[in-house]
């Protein structure tokens, strides 16, 4: 190459996962350093909202871009990153598909405020004392970000190029994916970089047999078998309604897929694939017992739509 890549990143509505996951490439990150200049990443190193500001549109080659977006400060930096790069990637979850912030979309912008500021035994605030968007002190006026009514994912608020699912990316398909840009070998516009064209299931080796439960169990009600099935043994597995890709790590490990890859290929909303998986498995034939065994299961919302809730048909509760 004649010239090194231009690259930024940066960090919305998300736990900052996906942040280290772009260092797990471990001695890689030094081909992508040959390869890169980085001209923006505030979590590591010292860059101002200005320096964005001041760059030419399209001046940096690719953006990595993690997190939902949940305020107007979020907003607005994606909306100035899309301006400023060629490529846009949606990295991780969060951004892809809302993942863990987008639960917050069960609820109003009002009662989560009040729960924080207001409700939790540990707040002290007798006077009921709320942000504000801007306050005059001595020095000048402070501002805080807006923060709005439900969480969006990136595409939903931006133009994005290519989607890197996980949560966070496992360190292989990372480096696939700046692989590919470093190479320049890029997909079409849209594709899903970095993963699988079929589900967990297909990846994985544990003994299967037949789907019969009675009962669904949560990981720490049961001794689970670490070679079968953990459908067949009533522990809920996202593995039917996720894409594949990740090298199931989560299930190596003994623990059931948690869906952070997506919906596979053709899947339109993941949730809604994986009720239909766990109400396929319920051993009878009688709506109400079917209905009365997955009636029972601990938060449905979260285990169905825990990674996908914003970018799903539901989107977020009905709430006022």
């Amino acid at each position: 190459m004649s010239e090194k890549l231009k690259i930024g990143l940066y960090w919305a509505a998300s736990c900052g996962g996906c942040e280290i996951a772009v260092l797990e490439i471990k001695e890689k990150i030094l081909d992508v350093a040959a390869a890169c200049d980085i001209l923006f990443w505030p979590v590591a190193l010292d860059f101002k909202y200005k320096d964005v500001e001041a760059m030419p549109d399209k001046h940096m080659d690719v953006v990595l871009f993690n997190g939902a977006i949940r305020t107007s400060e979020q907003e607005h930096l994606a909306k100035l990153l899309r301006q400023k790069c060629k490529v846009l990637v949606a990295y991780g979850s969060c951004a892809s598909e809302g993942c863990i912030p987008g639960l917050a979309n069960l609820y109003s912008r009002q009662s989560i405020l009040d729960r924080v500021f207001k409700e939790t035994p540990s707040t002290d605030n007798p006077n009921g004392t709320m942000p504000q968007l801007k306050v005059k002190v001595d020095e000048g006026e402070l501002c805080l970000p807006e923060f709005y009514e439900r969480v969006d994912t990136l595409a939903q608020t931006v133009d994005v190029d290519y989607f890197v699912p996980g949560c966070p990316p496992v360190a292989d398909q990372t480096w696939a994916a700046l692989e590919a840009i470093v190479s320049g070998k890029l997909p079409p516009k849209g594709s899903i970089v970095g993963a699988g064209e079929k589900t967990v299931c297909d990846d994985c080796e544990r003994k299967r047999e037949e789907k019969k439960i009675k009962k669904f169990y949560r990981p720490w009600e049961i001794i689970a078998d670490n070679e079968k099935c953990f459908l067949e043994q009533g522990i809920i597995c996202a593995g039917p309604a996720t894409r594949d890709g990740c090298g199931t790590p989560c299930i190596k490990g003994n623990m059931p897929c948690r869906g952070c890859y997506g919906p596979p290929p053709e899947v339109v909303d993941q949730g809604a694939k994986l009720l239909s998986a766990l109400g396929s498995i319920v051993d009878s034939t009688d709506p109400d017992e079917i209905q009365r065994v997955v009636g029972e299961i601990v938060d449905p919302v979260g285990y169905c739509y825990r990674f996908g809730l914003p970018n799903s048909m539901l989107r977020r509760a009905k709430v006022g």
